[in-house]
């Protein structure tokens, strides 16, 4: 997966990077979404333990042109991860309160704490993508953001945040199928949008944005992955693989078993997360819900709480 990985001071050329680029799997249809629901099922086991361990923090950037299929990596890429430790943040239009301050500080308060693994579908790249395409702000101030974003990560990056950044890439032509797709269905005439049509008449201005997004802000604390996202199965399988190693790289592991844990009030720091990760930041919807326990969750559980009595117990004797 390392050919897709932008080295710091690469020059990108994305008209050279083949959308449609398949070579990476041997397989067809099925034979990729038999892979894809693997590393799937080895994802959500690594961030169990990346939630249980409580250490490591995760964040993944998912960047792209309408249609790419940022949406769909989230749903198939983190299907089966435990809502309580992983969070989507979606940016949308700042709000009132949002423009009232720095370009970044809506996007600091949602990075990931000790345990989290937050993706972000759209990012602050907005402020040097569609601002910068549109003439939202002047030039000045635009490319003057390239250094203070790779400022910003580096400072994410030495606070313990280990960053993941995806450009999904399609041509034009592909959009173009897409977008005439959702048309054609009426369940998905919700995602047809007429702005969508007037982004796609601004695509080579995107492009040249995006090539310097990728040239000036891929660096060893925080690279860019370019996917080519023609093929939807491909694209999904080259952001898991990413992630499975990148998590493997962490040497995560389960904690040794606490007693005191379990005697943590309502206060304590053990609910500092989820009641932070109950609020709703201009659109952000974060968490997604939940899952019943499942009989393997329930048995664990109970071996668990069984072992932690007998640790418990153990203590006191020595106690006394």
């Amino acid at each position: 997966m390392e050919q897709h990985r932008i080295e710091p001071g690469t020059k990108v050329d994305l008209s050279k990077l083949d959308p449609n680029d398949t070579s990476g799997f041997k397989g067809d249809k099925a034979d990729a979404q038999a892979e894809i629901a693997k590393l799937v099922h080895k994802l959500e086991g690594l961030q169990e333990i990346l939630y249980a361990e409580h250490k490591h923090k995760i964040l993944i950037v998912l960047q792209a042109m309408d249609t790419a299929g940022k949406d769909g990596t989230v749903r198939h890429v983190f299907s089966g991860v435990n809502p309580s430790g992983v969070y989507v943040a979606s940016f949308k239009q700042p709000t009132p309160e949002e423009l009232a301050h720095d370009y970044l500080w809506r996007i600091h308060k949602m990075v990931p704490g000790e345990g989290e693994m937050v993706i972000f579908n759209r990012s602050h790249y907005e402020d040097v993508l569609i601002v910068r395409v549109h003439g939202l702000v002047p030039a000045k101030v635009w490319k003057q953001r390239y250094d203070q974003i790779n400022a910003f990560e580096k400072y994410l990056n030495q606070n313990g945040i280990t960053i993941l950044k995806f450009y999904l890439h399609i041509d034009k032509d592909e959009q173009k199928e897409r977008l005439q797709a959702r048309l054609d269905d009426p369940s998905k005439h919700w995602k047809f949008q007429l702005g969508d049509l007037a982004e796609r008449k601004l695509w080579p201005d995107y492009m040249e944005a995006y090539q310097d997004v990728l040239n000036l802000t891929s660096t060893d604390w925080a690279p860019w992955y370019v996917v080519p996202a023609d093929d939807k199965q491909t694209a999904r399988l080259i952001i898991s693989q990413v992630i499975l190693n990148t998590l493997g790289e962490l040497k995560i592991g389960y904690p040794e078993p606490d007693p005191a844990r379990r005697n943590r009030t309502p206060s304590s720091p053990w609910t500092t997360t989820a009641v932070r990760r109950t609020r709703t930041f201009s659109g952000r919807l974060l968490g997604g819900g939940y899952r019943s326990a499942s009989p393997r969750d329930a048995a664990r559980t109970e071996a668990l709480a069984k072992k932690l009595d007998e640790l418990a117990e153990r203590a006191g004797q020595q106690r006394n």
